[in-house]
């Protein structure tokens, strides 16, 4: 095969793929931007091509962890990033940046990029609270990791001091807000979340209806920076004016406050308001120690609310989930415990054929070469009925198209090739199963 055959098979390969491909060569300059790159950043085939002619493609590629790995040589994993694209989309992806070796000599860096947006909104959901107060005692924290998250927290809670939890979503950081509210060296009488997501009208006014009360509350401002500038110094304001009270505040952002005020996200005023004590909560892949723990956590709560076997995990099944990375954290994780637990019957061992499908095909990348089949069939066990199997793997390619076209149903039925009438007809059919599932479980 000629290297022109080979050339254009690489390239072929590398527009088709569902992940971002961003590659500079040794002096930085720009030599491959895929498809799927150019709709996560929200540039259109046609523009592409416009400002590539005029050489200007450049301003709009972000290439400074590129560089960085040809300076250092060494690659950068798991980068999470949250921007707003062309479209005026936001967007969150993970990404890795490797440097492009060949011979033993450096000839450029190639960054990979997966979408996670969907996932990150997912995220957003709190951990749930089983119909308990979230103390600390209930948190898994089998790491030193976390441990010395909550040693820390208990600190500031003795010292009634203000605090401010940095993390991804899913970590866990509205756990330990509630944590904290449960030992504050003198009470309050009421935990107040402000879901800063929201309209920020309705957050301000739920703030002002709540801090001219005169019982003592403990305000959480969750991800505080989604709010706009003057909407943060308006509840600084707030906070200042109202300082006599017994009031407690803890506020949380999605990474270094420091990096969100010098990119104007994060005010300085409100910042500097709830930093006396400010704590990381590590993401689920920098401690992986408390995977198994939370696992077997959740499964002894579900024998107790449904009266489920289930009690271990088989060791393919442990080393799958201990390989993935989970970028939605915690959240994730138990969002696939839930998922799980709808096929649970009277089995008292998780095997690979309970497993989503999805999340398989996910973390066969993480796994040794020997394990990558595993969306196929592993061994007889995981033989089901055809029809059974062939409905979860279309369920999941739908899934994925409508992630990848925004939920626009025109644009998916078009890339599946089907029509529109029968992918509305399919997602409804989804739906139906999922809604039988949670009936059957309740």
């Amino acid at each position: 095969m000629n290297t022109k055959t080979l050339l254009a098979i690489y390239e072929f390969i590398a527009e088709q793929s569902a992940s971002g491909i961003c590659a500079i060569d040794k002096r930085g300059n720009l030599i491959l931007y895929n498809k799927r790159m150019r709709e996560l950043v929200g540039i259109s085939d046609e523009e592409f091509e416009k400002r590539k002619a005029l050489e200007i493609i450049d301003a709009d590629v972000e290439r400074s962890a590129l560089l960085r790995v040809l300076e250092t040589k060494e690659p950068l994993l798991n980068m999470k990033k949250t921007f707003w694209n062309k479209r005026g989309e936001e967007v969150t992806t993970i990404s890795h940046v490797h440097p492009l070796i060949v011979e033993n000599e450096l000839v450029g860096a190639v960054e990979f990029v997966r979408d996670i947006t969907q996932l990150e909104f997912m995220m957003y959901q709190p951990l749930r609270r089983y119909g308990a107060p979230l103390k600390f005692e209930i948190i898994t924290a089998v790491s030193k990791a976390m441990q010395k998250v909550i040693n820390t927290a208990k600190v500031a809670a003795m010292g009634r001091l203000p605090v401010m939890l940095i993390g991804e979503s899913g970590t866990g950081k509205d756990m330990i807000a509630e944590g904290i509210h449960h030992v504050l060296a003198e009470p309050n009488e009421l935990f107040v979340t402000l879901i800063c997501r929201r309209d920020e009208k309705t957050v301000l006014a739920q703030l002002e209806k709540y801090i001219v009360n005169q019982r003592n509350i403990t305000f959480f401002a969750e991800r505080v920076e989604y709010l706009s500038m003057e909407a943060q110094e308006q509840i600084a304001k707030l906070l200042e004016e109202h300082e006599e009270r017994k009031h407690y505040f803890i506020a949380s952002v999605g990474q270094d406050p420091v990096d969100l005020i010098r990119h104007g996200k994060l005010s300085q005023t409100l910042y500097h308001l709830f930093s006396n004590i400010s704590i990381q909560v590590p993401a689920l892949r920098e401690r992986k120690e408390d995977i198994l723990p939370f696992i077997y956590d959740y499964f002894r709560r579900h024998r107790e609310q449904y009266g489920s076997q289930i009690k271990a995990l088989s060791p393919d099944v442990e080393e799958l989930l201990l390989a993935y990375d989970w970028p939605g954290n915690l959240k994730e994780l138990e969002v696939m415990l839930d998922e799980v637990s709808t096929v649970i019957a009277r089995e008292e061992v998780l095997e690979m054929y309970m497993l989503p499908a999805h999340l398989k095909w996910r973390a066969q990348q993480k796994m040794p070469e020997e394990k990558t089949d595993l969306f196929v069939v592993m061994d007889k066990q995981d033989l089901r009925p055809l029809d059974t199997y062939m409905h979860e793997v279309e369920d999941y390619y739908i899934a994925r198209a409508l992630e990848f076209h925004n939920g626009n149903i025109s644009k998916t039925a078009e890339a599946l090739g089907i029509r529109r009438q029968s992918l509305q007809y399919r997602i409804k059919k989804f739906e139906e199963k999922k809604s039988v599932k949670t009936i059957e479980k309740a």
